[in-house]
């Protein structure tokens, strides 16, 4: 009879167990569905944020190929050259360069620091900015910053500036930034 009653109280410790173990599971299962359901709105708002941000960079592209297009057919504009913006916070023409000891190649540079940096030389840069934080009619939150990259490393020793890179930086609501980098080349009708 002891033994009966010895296997029967080891026998209910393990029926404790696997509750135990099935209670656990459960919580980690609402958990993981709490931080889900938790996360989703703010990553859906970032997608949000990131799309209107990139629907003004592009807006940015299609304002500037109006400009470049009636600057090349009124002829005011025969290739890119003195259109582009090379200047960095009082380096000039360094944002072109693209060797490793270059901190301020324009690629190296994060969307935020370019649209700040023409912002904050307005005046100097004005000639060689195409748009400068200008804001969309359909949304005045969202803005876009364009302008022309040299698209060729400095030095280089057959120039070409019938082609550069056009470069649009869309910016959204709560500081969202979206670039966009377009190689364009000037054609010809023959």
């Amino acid at each position: 009879m002891t033994r009966s009653i010895h296997r029967a109280s080891r026998e209910r410790g393990s029926g404790l167990i696997v509750v135990i173990m099935i209670v656990a599971f459960m919580l980690a299962v609402g958990i993981l569905l709490l931080t889900v359901t938790g996360t989703s709105p703010k990553v859906s708002d970032s997608l949000r944020l990131q799309n209107m941000a990139f629907d003004a960079a592009e807006a940015g592209f299609n304002a500037a190929w109006v400009v470049l297009n009636d600057a090349f057919l009124g002829l005011s504009y025969t290739s890119f050259s003195g259109h582009y913006h090379n200047d960095y916070d009082g380096n000039i023409n360094i944002l072109d360069d693209p060797t490793p000891t270059n901190p301020f190649y324009f690629r190296k540079l994060t969307d935020a620091q370019l649209v700040a940096d023409i912002q904050a030389h307005a005046v100097d840069y004005a000639g060689n900015i195409i748009f400068n934080s200008e804001p969309l009619a359909a949304d005045p939150r969202c803005s876009y910053t364009v302008f022309l990259i040299n698209d060729e490393a400095p030095g280089t020793v057959t120039a070409d500036d019938h082609d550069c890179i056009l470069l649009c930086i869309g910016r959204g609501p709560r500081d969202t930034y979206k670039r966009l980098e377009i190689v364009i080349e000037v054609g010809s009708d023959t």
